[in-house]
């Protein structure tokens, strides 16, 4: 029997996975993460050095033409993901679980199983905060790798008014970070922090000990994610601030991946004119 986890530590960048993260946390090494939907583009995500690679629910608005990601289900995410697994070699692989798809402990751990054994994703990522303690403690205690969203939550669009910053009343911030706290207390390995103003992100960061993945965010979070379509210039329509346009100058799909990663790990990315205050 070979095992490829011990064949794999010998390779030159060998695969990634949570106690890299942590130890590039650690080390300030700020980690670069692009979402993908299919082999192909996973693949040259993957060559460009990615280190974490997210099959998100944004595949309802950049995939299907939905205004939202809720009706995504459970059979897309794990469709997409079982894809994408097949174009990495290094990075990381994590899941969305879509709208609904963990509303109680039982559910989740039944979806997350799901998304791992049928998807092969490595993590699943849920939105909420303090609401879902419960079910990131259950995950956590099944040895599931969890990733907990918080800040703006695009599952959550219809009952937040829209798509706008989060966190900018004291209360709301306060709130957030001491969520965050709370959800690594329960065994989130992640924070995935979106649309909030930069001091809100810095707090956060400093709040807890896992690292903290930015999108809209600001500089100081531990790394940063984009939609692919987003930074590659393809989405329709107007685009969140804190988006840039790697494609333009860049000449090729592979060039422009390349120009993200470079910028995230020289932390040029993301610069001022793509953060909220």
């Amino acid at each position: 029997m070979a095992y490829k986890h011990l064949q794999q530590r010998g390779m030159a960048q060998p695969p990634v996975t949570v106690s890299t993260l942590r130890n590039m946390r650690a080390e300030g090494e700020a980690i670069a993460c692009l979402t993908a939907y299919d082999a192909s583009l996973a693949a040259i995500v993957d060559d460009a050095g990615v280190d974490v690679v997210l099959v998100g629910d944004s595949l309802g608005m950049v995939i299907q033409g939905h205004d939202t990601t809720v009706p995504v289900t459970i059979a897309d995410i794990i469709y997409h993901c079982r894809a994408v697994s097949r174009g990495l070699g290094r990075a990381f692989l994590m899941a969305d679980m879509p709208f609904m798809s963990y509303t109680t402990p039982v559910l989740a751990l039944e979806n997350a199983v799901r998304l791992m054994q049928e998807g092969d994703a490595m993590m699943v990522k849920l939105e909420g905060g303090a609401g879902q303690l419960r079910i990131v403690e259950h995950l956590a205690q099944h040895d599931i790798p969890v990733c907990a969203h918080i800040g703006l939550k695009p599952q959550s669009v219809h009952k937040v008014g829209g798509f706008r910053v989060q966190g900018r009343e004291q209360a709301e911030a306060r709130r957030m970070v001491s969520d965050a706290r709370a959800l690594e207390q329960a065994g989130a390995d992640i924070i995935l922090l979106e649309c909030v103003p930069s001091e809100l992100g810095e707090a956060v960061h400093e709040a807890v000990s896992v690292p903290v993945i930015g999108i809209g965010a600001g500089p100081s979070v531990d790394g940063q994610i984009l939609v692919l379509y987003d930074m590659l210039g393809i989405t329709q329509g107007r685009l969140p601030r804190f988006v840039q346009d790697f494609m333009a100058g860049a000449g090729s799909v592979p060039a422009a991946c390349e120009a993200y990663v470079r910028a995230v790990k020289e932390r040029s990315y993301p610069a001022p004119e793509h953060c909220f205050s």
